[in-house]
């Protein structure tokens, strides 16, 4: 009977902030730094942002940031398929805290557009994006599931995406907050970034991370905190909304 050897752990150091105002600041300044580097060495840069309510406070900060953003692309890891306008669309939280200030100069890629599926939304951004891999920064929040972006775990999709293919595809998941269809940046499109960002609050949430590095839990986290390739920032705090 043959054995399975565990995934092999790699250390990740965690950065704790007392509060989420903190972290936003450190990390907006951080961010900030490592995408002038970007426009200096290559002429432009791209940020990947996830949405949720965590990042808010990063957003406010990182708006007024000194930094050329007409040469600054900034789009999403994952999007509800919902419209703009919905309090749940990922889009119009980047548009109201992010894209404001001096940040409104920047380029942004909109996942929902004008298309009329899913699928047919993924098609589009595989085009738009794909050129832009390998990104810059890539922001991501942590579910308790361990999911990262859409990659969520027995959703319909979510093998595919995890294997890659393409830079975006279409996930189902009818258990997850918001919507059930949605889009994902897919697993070797996030894994082959510059830097990956994570960015989370809560106990049961670090208890995720720990468990992650240690090689236990879901697939998504496991497989980023475990591959010694991927460059890797995580920013804590503990209380468990912003």
């Amino acid at each position: 009977m043959s054995t399975r050897s565990p995934p092999a752990t790699r250390r990740v150091d965690l950065l704790g902030h007392p509060d989420m105002a903190t972290l936003a600041r450190v990390l907006a300044d951080d961010i900030a730094a490592r995408l002038a580097d970007a426009v200096v060495a290559r002429g432009s840069a791209t940020l990947i942002v996830p949405g949720g309510t965590s990042p808010g406070p990063l957003f406010d900060a990182l708006s007024d940031a000194d930094l050329p953003w007409a040469d600054i692309t900034v789009t999403l890891s994952d999007e509800r398929w919902v419209d703009v306008a919905d309090p749940g669309s990922n889009e119009r939280m980047v548009r109201e805290r992010l894209l404001e200030g001096r940040a409104r100069k920047a380029r942004f890629v909109s996942w929902r557009g004008a298309a009329n599926s899913p699928g047919d939304a993924a098609q589009r951004l595989d085009v738009a994006l794909s050129p832009l891999v390998p990104f810059d920064v890539c922001v991501l929040g942590l579910g308790v599931d361990g999911h990262i972006a859409s990659l969520i775990p027995d959703a319909d999709g979510f093998a595919a995406a995890m294997r890659g293919g393409a830079t975006v595809l279409p996930i189902h998941a009818p258990g997850a907050a918001g919507a059930a269809d949605r889009l994902s940046l897919t697993f070797p499109a996030i894994a082959s970034s510059r830097l990956v960002v994570l960015l989370f609050s809560g106990a049961a949430k670090r208890a995720v991370f720990e468990n992650a590095l240690a090689g236990g839990g879901a697939a998504p986290i496991v497989g980023l905190l475990c591959d010694a390739k991927i460059p890797i920032w995580a920013h804590w705090c503990p209380e468990a909304k912003p």
